[in-house]
């Protein structure tokens, strides 16, 4: 069944390494697109027709999905290893998906708005 002997907690382990297994790929084409337009000297305009391009945007927009999905579900488990009292934690922990998730939201608008404005 996969859920170890606490009976639960089998869903976060597979959804941490499916973000990783996701990233891997990802980051890499990030770096590499980065290291190119760095590389190039490039223009405003230019970055922008290379967020704009179909393709980018939504590597983009899958890059940030699973950066910040990912870092919720690390940050999960520091916190409920190492911070004391409970409350504390699921205040903290509420606080960062918070966090998460607003910046997720204003980055993946600001890529759509790229992509839309070219």
């Amino acid at each position: 069944r996969g859920m170890g002997s606490a009976k639960s907690g089998g869903h976060h382990f597979y959804a941490q390494r499916l973000t990783a297994l996701a990233l891997f790929p990802l980051v890499l084409w990030f770096s590499y697109a980065v290291a190119c337009l760095a590389n190039g000297g490039v223009t405003l305009a230019e970055a922008q027709a290379f967020v704009a391009h179909p393709c980018s945007a939504t590597l983009l927009i899958c890059l940030i999905i699973a950066t910040f999905y990912h870092s919720a579900l690390g940050f999960q488990v520091v916190l409920e290893d190492y911070v004391r009292p409970h409350a504390l934690a699921l205040t903290i922990k509420m606080l960062f998906n918070f966090a998460c998730f607003a910046l997720a939201v204003v980055s993946i608008l600001s890529v759509l708005k790229i992509a839309v404005a070219a």
